[in-house]
């Protein structure tokens, strides 16, 4: 079995408790991720996301690169040192 066969035979159920151990450090049954098992779990959440046209806004480590403040309504106010 291939890597993209392996991804493409993932359920979302998979992909939910992958992204879990990533974010835990641990399996869904409490056991710790042991050494190098974090790194091939993020690169098959990322190979996931690639394969099954996740948006990019619901993917891990999505960072939004929008400003969310108004531009003049940000109640700022200049500091004059005299």
């Amino acid at each position: 079995m291939t890597l993209d066969q392996l991804i493409q035979s993932l359920t979302p159920e998979v992909y939910e408790n992958l992204k879990n151990a990533v974010a835990t450090g641990r399996w869904p049954n409490g056991i710790q991720l042991k050494d190098g098992q974090r790194e091939l779990c993020m690169e098959a959440i990322l190979h996931y996301e690639n394969t099954h046209d996740v948006p990019a806004d619901q993917r891990v480590g999505y960072i939004d690169g929008g400003c969310k403040s108004s531009k003049g309504d940000d109640d700022t106010q200049t500091l004059t040192l005299q």
